[in-house]
């Protein structure tokens, strides 16, 4: 059974940095992604960040620059280094995880509970 468990969330000023934590259990790593998602209030979730098991990552321009995503393939660990916070990156961020199937990826199959990052002026 796979379980992806954030934490690391929590309350920071406008310039501050956080940084999340995914830890993944019963995961088969692979060719397939994992990344980040975030849900502002009232709005609908959105992409983040994605990152492949060699390594290589992709961002969504808000945050271009600014975060940076990682996987500890030793311990089976997501993260979101997040520096430079603004007020708008406030929302619940949430990990999240393709399921590899049959030589392919099943988008986003497997996610998270999330947890809230709220940042203030």
């Amino acid at each position: 059974q796979v379980r992806l468990v954030e934490s690391g969330g929590g309350s920071v000023q406008s310039g501050g940095s956080l940084k999340l934590s995914c830890a993944a259990s019963g995961y088969i790593f692979s060719s397939c992604e994992m990344g980040w998602y975030r849900q502002a209030p009232g709005k609908e979730r959105k992409l983040v960040s994605r990152i492949r098991h060699d390594g290589t990552s992709r961002y969504e321009d808000p945050v271009k620059g600014r975060f940076t995503i990682s996987l500890d393939n030793a311990t089976n660990t997501l993260y979101l280094h997040m520096n430079s916070l603004r007020t708008d990156d406030t929302a619940v961020y949430y990990c999240a995880a393709d399921r590899p199937r049959e030589g392919r990826c099943v988008k986003w199959e497997y996610w998270g509970q999330g947890t809230q990052v709220t940042v203030s002026s």
